[in-house]
């Protein structure tokens, strides 16, 4: 028997949580990625160049630090926020990540860490997109352990701090016009936040090649060297590894909105070339095994889905905490990685082909796993919060 297959773009109908103007917003930046992104991503991805001719777009569509209120910012919902990060990465999740770098991460902590007057300073010509944004946390050797272990040193001399130290894995900073530095206070021990214009002296970047997912993405190894920063340029509310914290709380629950986008863009490639390939005279997609994936994906995704917008509804509510981030970016990237992994099954040996549109989300769901916090170390988090017990070291 056949019938006409349902529009599996939202199973559940979980847009309908968004308010009309909302919708409309989201729709025109699928558009916009789908029109002007996707054409041209992978010839890109392939040769780990940055598509600087989308940004004009990115600004007009005005999605630079969404849910923030005021310093010319939108001041739209999380929920529309994380429901963005997801389509950019139903795309392609290094836009999605340039995206979260700069208006989650580096503005994030301008928004949250800093004093009025540096909001006034810097937000509004981020959230123009006219200032692009990086943000320096990760080191060559200490990566999960940064809230006690980070090497960068700052230094309080008169007016100024000196810099000293190296970071990792930094997005955006190969080209970017600051970068938000954390580094450890010599004298009380604790971590601070420095917003370092990248031109700098001392201040150098070099670009990680060699990358075998999130290719479009620009990540250097930044080398700080005696990089002197006015003290109006340190974050004036960050004043240990908790306010940090506060950051990686609130962009981490983009990264598993991300993870969702890159699990359905993965899996709407695979539908749309099940219902296009022929083997035995009819379409792939009529057999039992492949209809036994395409569901199992489409699973993953609606229930990723709809636990990240409740976790943006308890933001939206001030009510989110680690727990609920963490829960969310430990469970929809495994998610994420079981779904890219069933859509190249599905494939075959076109699964890694690029022309095919799932190799890249294959790859590129490698990364979104292992950045802004290990699924172990998220785990970690929840594991306390459900027993009262800490297991980290």
């Amino acid at each position: 028997m056949t019938t006409d297959p349902v529009d599996t773009a939202d199973f559940y109908a979980l847009e309908d949580l968004l308010d009309p103007d909302e919708q409309d917003f989201l729709h025109g930046v699928r558009k916009y990625m789908t029109t002007e992104v996707d054409p041209i991503i992978n010839r890109h991805w392939q040769r780990g160049s940055f598509p600087f001719e989308i940004v004009p777009g990115l600004r007009d569509l005005g999605l630079a630090g969404l849910p923030y209120r005021g310093y010319g910012c939108p001041g739209r919902s999380f929920l529309l926020d994380g429901m963005v990060a997801m389509e950019l990465a139903r795309t392609d999740p290094s836009i999605a990540t340039f995206a979260g770098v700069h208006g989650g991460l580096a503005m994030g902590s301008i928004y949250l860490c800093g004093n009025d007057e540096q909001k006034q300073r810097f937000l509004p010509e981020m959230a123009r997109m006219d200032r692009i944004g990086a943000f320096g946390l990760t080191e060559p050797e200490v990566g999960s352990g940064a809230s006690g272990g980070l090497r960068t040193t700052a230094r309080r001399d008169g007016d100024s701090w000196i810099l000293n130290g190296q970071k990792k894995w930094i997005g955006n900073a190969t080209f970017g016009d600051l970068t938000v530095i954390w580094a450890k206070d010599l004298d009380d021990g604790q971590v601070k936040g420095f917003v370092v214009a990248n031109d700098t002296p001392g201040f150098e970047t070099s670009k990680l090649e060699d990358k075998i997912a999130l290719r479009v993405v620009q990540n250097a190894l930044i080398t700080l060297t005696d990089v002197r920063v006015l003290e109006k340029d340190r974050l004036q509310q960050a004043n240990s590894f908790r306010d940090t914290a506060s950051v990686l709380r609130m962009t981490r629950a983009g990264v598993a909105w991300m993870a969702v986008g890159c699990a359905r863009g993965a899996y709407e490639n695979a539908l749309r070339y099940a219902l296009d390939r022929e083997q035995f005279g009819r379409p792939i997609a009529g057999f039992q095994l492949v209809q036994d994936l395409l569901v199992r994906m489409l699973g993953n995704i609606t229930s990723s889905w709809a636990l990240c917008a409740r976790l943006s509804q308890l933001q939206d509510q001030g009510r989110a905490e680690d727990r609920h981030s963490s829960l969310a970016k430990a469970w929809c990237t495994v998610r994420m990685r079981e779904t890219v992994g069933y859509a190249r099954e599905l494939l075959g040996g076109n699964g890694i082909l690029l022309e095919h549109n799932v190799g890249r989300f294959v790859a590129d769901a490698e990364a979104i796993y292992s950045y802004e916090g290990t699924r172990e170390m998220n785990t970690l988090i929840v594991g306390r919060a459900i027993t009262g017990l800490s297991a980290f070291v």
